[in-house]
């Protein structure tokens, strides 16, 4: 079935940006740190969830305490922020998305003030009617609270919206507003887990925009 939608609300890490390689490289950083065996792109796929806290703990086995939490944060950020500038855009972006009629906007749980620079460099903030990233320190729980948030800035219902991201609170969150979605298999979620969550899934942003009426 196709999907009629009049705006798509696009999420950046894994989905616009491909940046697997810093995000596992960052995840084995902090699985050094606190004495556990790396892990495979495939193994951190299966393992991710949001809150991302909780993903550590049912990784390593053991609750987190607000210290490690803080260290984990920190250890995490340096190795990504010191390997983002190696990844680069998906397959079809910037292409596919200029030749869209639909209006576009982005949603990112991406720190806000790093988030826009980035998009610019990209050459793609000329697409997207607004750009939002995370505003405050931490992991920003889950997507839905600012979703709801950012079409309400939009002033756009969100029956009239399709969210395209590469993980289960993609789903969840566009479930939650009352929004559709697309998750794409590309990014921090693999397709067996994003399959469960019963939403249309892509193997790329092409086939992805292949769903949209």
């Amino acid at each position: 079935m196709r999907i009629r939608a009049d705006h798509v609300v696009w999420d950046w890490n894994g989905t616009l940006f491909a940046d697997n390689d810093a995000v596992l490289a960052a995840v084995n950083r902090v699985c050094v740190d606190f004495g556990h065996p790396p892990v495979t792109l495939e193994q951190w796929r299966e393992t991710f969830s949001r809150p991302v806290k909780d993903c550590y703990e049912r990784m390593f086995g053991r609750p987190l305490t607000a210290a490690d939490w803080t260290r984990l944060d920190l250890l995490y950020h340096a190795e990504y922020r010191a390997l983002m500038d190696r990844c680069g855009l998906a397959v079809g972006v910037p292409d596919q998305l200029a030749t869209l009629r639909h209006t576009q906007s982005l949603l990112s749980m991406w720190f806000h003030d790093e988030l826009v620079p980035l998009v610019t460099r990209f050459g793609l903030h000329e697409l997207f009617r607004r750009v939002d990233g995370l505003k405050a320190a931490g992991d920003g729980g889950s997507k839905a609270e600012h979703l709801a948030e950012h079409l309400d800035a939009l002033e756009l219902r969100p029956k009239d919206v399709v969210l395209i991201g590469d993980v289960a609170d993609d789903a969840e969150a566009a479930r939650h507003v009352g929004a559709q979605v697309v998750l794409v298999a590309t990014g921090t979620s693999s397709r067996q887990v994003l399959e469960r969550t019963g939403a249309p899934v892509a193997d790329s942003i092409p086939d992805a925009l292949a769903h949209l009426a």
